[in-house]
């Protein structure tokens, strides 16, 4: 089953949402092109494939629901995405890792009761041991990781299941003989440091030892917020661009809203027929999270910007140099065109908002 975009036969425009395991043997991943993955797995006649249509707003709202529930636990509290959060519980179960581990419990079955949807939890005594505990019993178990046992946990697991080690690390430990965690570990800091540099070196022995983050902030995990469009057709329609842009203002800033965010910086996307990608930004001296500034702000950069002999195929707009201060300035009188704290920057880019 592959979500995403119409892929009409291998002709549609547009990304894949996700996926189930069965279509990712066959290599579809999410953020793919629509017509890529049909190339890889076709639908009936010709595939096994079955194509769905995304329900954004059917997944948002349950996804509401859903992080309702955990933030009634209180203490701190992050959405990582719209099916990831994390939950520091030290203050609500006092410290006691049995009553951590039913609250999990209770809350999985709150989650069914109330949506209809399993979910699976992570314990661990740092963030990203409790995120790769949260993997351990999909699709809706508890795998609780105690201090002092992460050194067993890592024993024969493979490197790529660390979330930031990418292929091309671990490639090149490969290349070296070092397949696990744990064959890592026990090389130590400098000779691990000589194969593939010292910052990596001292992040892993820290990932084993647990001397990573707990802390939890909407913050750590969310450096910007970004959503974008592709249109059906390639647009010479400036208008219609720009009141596309506008929805996209409005969307990201109702999201920074609900995360209790501002932000200093606007971005404005624009993907030119042949997928030629440019990003135009702005900075604005305070963080803010008042909709009419970044309408105003995204509006200038499109005029500004938009190279108007090119069909645009896709818009975007994303919110960045998030803050979360005690107090954020509201209103904006105006922009200051030469300021120097206002930098406005063009670079080809193809990589999605986060």
């Amino acid at each position: 089953m592959i979500i995403g975009a119409d892929p009409k036969g291998g002709r549609g425009r547009g990304i894949v949402s996700t996926c189930n395991y069965a279509a990712r043997a066959f290599g579809v991943r999410s953020a793919m092109p629509i017509s890529e993955a049909w190339r890889r797995c076709p639908a009936s006649p010709v595939g096994p494939a079955t194509y769905v249509r995304g329900a954004h707003r059917l997944y948002a709202r349950a996804s509401r629901r859903v992080m309702g529930i955990l933030r009634e636990v209180g203490g701190p509290f992050e959405q990582a995405s719209i099916d990831e959060a994390y939950l520091d519980v030290t203050e609500a179960t006092a410290g006691d890792w049995d009553r951590a581990l039913a609250l999990c419990e209770r809350l999985q079955r709150d989650i069914v009761d109330t949506t209809g949807l399993t979910a699976s939890f992570g314990l661990g005594p740092t963030r990203l041991l409790a995120k790769m505990s949260s993997e351990e019993n999909k699709p809706e178990g508890v795998f609780r990781l105690m201090p002092g046992d992460a050194p067993e946990f890592f024993q024969g697991r493979p490197l790529r299941e660390i979330p930031g080690i990418g292929p091309a690390t671990a490639t090149a430990m490969q290349e070296w003989g070092v397949q696990t965690v744990d064959e890592a570990y026990e090389m130590g800091e400098l000779a691990l440091g000589r194969m593939v540099g010292p910052r990596f070196s001292s992040w892993l022995m820290a990932v084993v030892e647990e001397r990573t983050s707990n802390d939890v902030s909407v913050l750590r995990s969310r450096k910007s917020i970004g959503k974008e469009t592709t249109f059906e057709r390639d647009q010479r329609d400036e208008e219609h661009v720009l009141a596309r842009l506008m929805e996209l203002v409005d969307g990201v800033m109702s999201r920074a809203l609900e995360l209790g965010v501002a932000g200093r910086l606007g971005e404005v996307k624009l993907r030119y027929q042949g997928f030629d990608t440019r990003t135009h930004r702005r900075s604005i001296p305070v963080a803010m999270d008042d909709p009419a500034v970044f309408r105003s702000l995204a509006t200038r950069l499109f005029a500004t910007s938009l190279e108007r002999e090119r069909p645009v195929r896709l818009v975007g707009f994303r919110l960045g140099d998030l803050e979360d201060p005690p107090t954020r300035q509201v209103t904006l009188e105006r922009f200051k065109e030469d300021s120097g704290q206002s930098v406005h920057g063009c670079e080809d880019r193809s990589e999605g908002f986060e």
